[in-house]
This record gives structure tokens, sequence and C-alpha cells, in this order.
């Protein structure tokens, strides 16, 4: 039985990790290049590095990616050396590199914050939790709470630290539309780089920090002076934030099925295909039928995009009953806010 595409690449970057090929401290490819290198998922690529940290070989570092853990790569360097001794000669230990022992950086607050992002980033909010960040930098417990009150907070600080990544320009582009097509594809690129943001985020008891106030302000300028009250504006700005976020909240649900199941959703699809056909034999369904006959591309991105389209399409009626898109879907502006 062939290993899942998560597996296997793991095992690969497993097998140069232990021979020496990826020493202590050496960058290991972070889930973007996984999924340029290797042709797989965001999923897939998450549960390879969620992997790997579970085996206690490889750890993040704030601000570099994903690093070659230096206890663990110390003790197969040592293997290294004991395999090449000759006979009736002692090796000689290999000389620790001065990452290992140098001392730690000072711990501070946004250190705190961007390990907790990066275990999140790569195993879910729900790895999170002070002891493990502590565990992450190396420190006691106790220490994080000189900084950070609890994880609740840490939270807070986490959402704020990952709307600050947004950057919106305090010169917008032209346009309602145009404008509210940068923050939506903003938003989605954020949620895209840390999935765990749509689940933790609430629009009935928002989190009020100066990071979402501020995008939120960017977003309800774009609509203002448009005619519209400002009840109607307010109405607009939260339909639009709901549909980014509800669309992203799919992100953070995806990766934590394919890490309990080790399949990515087009593996999942392929489990499904006797049941599918079993539903459809009866005749009920004719349109899913047809569907399911064809080789749709489920793309996230695409999807998100056609909505938004739409969304604004709606906005248009209300601001001046004109510029609705092709039903295509094609965005009228270039794509902005950073990519995926």
């Amino acid at each position: 039985m062939s290993l899942p595409p998560s597996a296997r690449i793991a095992a690969e970057l497993r097998d140069q990790i232990t021979s020496g090929a990826l020493r202590p401290g050496d960058r290991v490819p972070s889930t973007r290049e996984i999924i340029q290198r290797w042709g797989v998922a965001m999923a897939t690529a998450t549960k390879v590095l969620a992997t790997l940290r579970h085996e206690g070989l490889v750890q993040p570092v704030p601000g570099v990616g994903t690093v070659v853990s230096p206890k663990r790569a110390d003790h197969s360097s040592v293997a290294t050396v004991r395999r090449k001794k000759t006979p009736g000669q002692e090796p000689a230990l290999p000389a620790l590199r001065l990452a290992t022992t140098e001392p730690e950086p000072m711990l501070t607050r946004d250190r705190i914050v961007a390990t907790a992002m990066a275990v999140a980033d790569v195993e879910g909010l729900g790895a999170v939790s002070m002891r493990r960040v502590a565990t992450e930098l190396g420190v006691a417990a106790m220490s994080l709470y000189r900084h950070v009150a609890d994880k609740d907070t840490l939270v807070l600080q986490m959402i704020d630290a990952g709307f600050g990544e947004m950057n919106l320009p305090s010169d917008p582009p032209p346009g309602w539309r145009e404008r509210l097509e940068f923050a939506a594809r903003s938003l989605w690129a954020m949620f895209r780089r840390h999935p765990w943001m749509a689940q933790a985020m609430s629009v009935t008891r928002p989190q009020l920090l100066t990071s979402t106030l501020a995008g939120g302000e960017w977003m309800l300028a774009a609509l203002d002076g448009h005619g519209l009250d400002l009840a109607t504006i307010f109405t607009a700005h939260i339909t639009l934030f709901t549909y980014v976020r509800g669309t992203a909240a799919h992100l953070e649900f995806e990766a934590e099925a394919e890490a309990a199941t080790g399949l990515n959703a087009d593996e999942f699809m392929d489990t499904q295909v006797d049941t599918m056909r079993s539903i459809m034999a009866g005749g009920e369904f004719p349109v899913l039928r047809r569907l399911a006959e064809t080789e749709y591309d489920f793309n996230m991105d695409t999807i998100f995009e056609f909505g938004l389209q739409r969304l604004l399409d709606g906005f248009a009626v209300l601001i001046d009953g004109a510029g609705l898109t092709s039903a295509g879907g094609a965005p009228s502006a270039p794509m902005g806010g950073g990519g995926t």
C-alpha cells in the first residue's frame, strides 16, 4: 500500500535530516515551498511539517521559518561519526554549532506572539498553550506570564499581529469597488497564512483591537460618501467581512481533517466514489449526477473570488445600479493584498 503524500514527503525530509544533508539550524521547506516542489495542497504541506515537529526533528523560529531542531540533529551527527570510526578507535565528538551554545535571545512579548502564531499556523490554535510556547522558546512556562497575562490575552495579541500584516495603504485604490476588492483579498491572504484566525474571530463579540478597528475603518470609508446611510454602510461592511471569514473557516477545518485522516480533500473524495454512485443510482438527483460525472476543479481561491464579485455586484446595485461584472466572476482590478 502506497504512503499518503504527506507521509511520503515527511519521509524524504526525515531522511535528509538524519543523513546530515539538512544540518542543525538549517531551514526546511516552508508550506509554500512544499506545495510548489511536490505539487500538493496546503493541508498536505501543513501535515508534513506537523509530523516532523511531533517527531522533534524540526521547530519554528520566528522571523526565520521552520528549521532542523538542534537537539535532534546533534544525535544524528554523533551516530554518523560512530558509523565511520575505524576498529579500536574512539571517534571524536562532533563540535556543537554555536547556535546551540549561545544564550537565548531576550524574551519579549513579540517573540512569544510570533512563536505562538508559528505553532498555530502549522498545528492549529488548539495546539497553542502557554506551556507549549514556553517549550518552543526554551524557557520556563512561568516566565511567559511576565509578558502575557494568559492564553486568552495571547490569542488577542496573535490576532492583532495577524491584522497588522495587512498593510492597508494610506493612499487607497480609486473607486469603492477596487478598494473593497483590495481589502477583501488582503483579508483572504491573511486567513490563508493563518487559517486558525477565521475560527478565532467573532462578529457578534468582536475583538476590539487597534489593528482590527483600523481595517474596519478602511473598509467603511470605501463605502462612505456614496449616498448610503451609516447603518447600511456598516451592514455592508459586516456582510463582506463575514463572507471572507466564513469562506476561510473551511481552510482550518480541512487542515484539521487531513491531520486526523492523513487524506487531503481529493483523496477523501476518492474514498467516497462508491457511496456517491450508490446514492445517484436511483435517479433522484440528476443535476448532481451530471456534476459527479464532470471533473470539477474544487479550488477555494476560485470559489472565494466568484463569491466576492457576486457580493460586490449587489453592493453596486445599492450604490449606483451599475458596475456589474460578467457571470464568470472576473475581477475588475488586479489581485492585491499579498497572494498565496
